[in-house]
């Protein structure tokens, strides 16, 4: 099974815009089973359950001093007698917000021998191990692709019993769902064309035409520059897309001068197209989780305690079969730090 994944992780572009334009078509709500081998944890020693749910409110006023959304989540239990777990059980199947156009996160590889080429990556990974833990089979997930922007009311709507989406924790997000304990640290980077004479986040966007993911944090962060002075007031950043994809074939049209979004999907977007590349370093810290609905603290609790089964003995081995290739063979910059609780 790794070894199909190297492969197709080694695979070295989309075939350009017509194939961006397609992917960017396909990303519709959809239910699938996909099936993986390996044994059900047990899920390690835990504390809490449901009832706790005061761990997951966040007041508005809190993101004004909050430093370390992050370190905000549950305390991991391996408990399953909550009302959220419960659900799914009764349901025998676990649905999970996913992306499928972003290369080696959660995508469907075009270049498949197989008709159905089936969803994979670094993201569909952790949703396929925490089916397994929780019903004990990989075998027992829907999953629905959902855009960037509409995460939030995914969630919301009960419409997703998850999301794993290359979400970055916030403090603003937090007010609106619950999150995991992080696995994985990215950082925001600027991403344009080799021929480009911007360098990365700063000055020389003066006059540029930046385009990110609708709702998404880089826009947030960008907006905030805007109003420190960090980022040119000339800066654009007015163009926002339902999709991260979307940005990449706006720049490839030559409608937008780079796209703003984490290093770690940059990256992957660099690799699909030759003719852009990163410019300059990450110029924030970030972390994703996998985000729930704020009443489900007992799944959140849940998901922490096989988030960090997973981070010992499955996380490296997703990073080396998708990752490695677009952000170094070196996983320590990536690796969330030791989990911190709220409670």
């Amino acid at each position: 099974m790794h070894a199909v994944r190297r492969l197709r992780a080694g695979l070295s572009g989309w075939g350009g815009v017509g194939a961006m334009a397609v992917l960017c078509a396909l990303t519709l709500l959809f239910a699938l089973v996909l099936p993986v081998k390996s044994t059900r944890g047990d899920g390690g020693a835990g504390t809490g359950g449901q009832g706790l749910a005061r761990g997951t409110q966040v007041r508005a006023d809190d993101c004004k001093t909050m430093k370390d959304p992050e370190n905000q989540s549950l305390r991991p239990s391996s408990d399953e007698s909550g009302q959220a777990i419960k659900r799914i059980m009764d349901a025998d199947v676990i649905t999970v917000g996913v992306d499928q156009n972003s290369y080696r996160w959660g995508y469907r590889d075009p270049n498949s021998a197989k008709d159905d080429a089936q969803l994979e990556g670094f993201d569909i990974d952790i949703v396929r191990r925490i089916a397994e833990e929780i019903l004990g089979s990989s075998e027992k997930v829907r999953f629905r692709a959902i855009p960037t922007s509409q995460r939030i009311k995914a969630l919301q709507d009960k419409d997703v019993d998850m999301v794993v989406r290359t979400m970055t924790i916030s403090c603003e997000r937090m007010q609106d769902v619950a999150f995991s304990q992080p696995y994985f640290k990215t950082g925001q980077q600027v991403l344009a064309p080799k021929s480009s004479t911007i360098k990365g986040y700063g000055q020389t966007l003066a006059d540029k035409k930046i385009c990110t993911a609708d709702t998404s944090t880089a826009w947030s962060t960008l907006d905030a520059g805007k109003d420190s002075g960090k980022l040119p007031a000339s800066a654009d950043i007015s163009l926002t897309v339902p999709n991260q994809l979307d940005c990449l074939v706006r720049l490839q049209l030559g409608e937008v001068d780079a796209v703003v979004t984490d290093g770690a999907l940059a990256a992957s977007q660099a690799a699909q197209d030759p003719t852009v590349d990163l410019k300059g370093a990450p110029f924030t810290t970030e972390y994703y989780g996998v985000a729930m609905n704020r009443g489900d603290t007992d799944l959140v609790r849940r998901v922490n305690q096989v988030l960090v089964d997973y981070l010992k003995d499955g996380w490296q081995d997703s990073y080396d079969t998708w990752l490695s290739g677009t952000l170094g063979d070196d996983a320590a910059q990536s690796r969330p730090p030791s989990p911190q609780y709220r409670d």
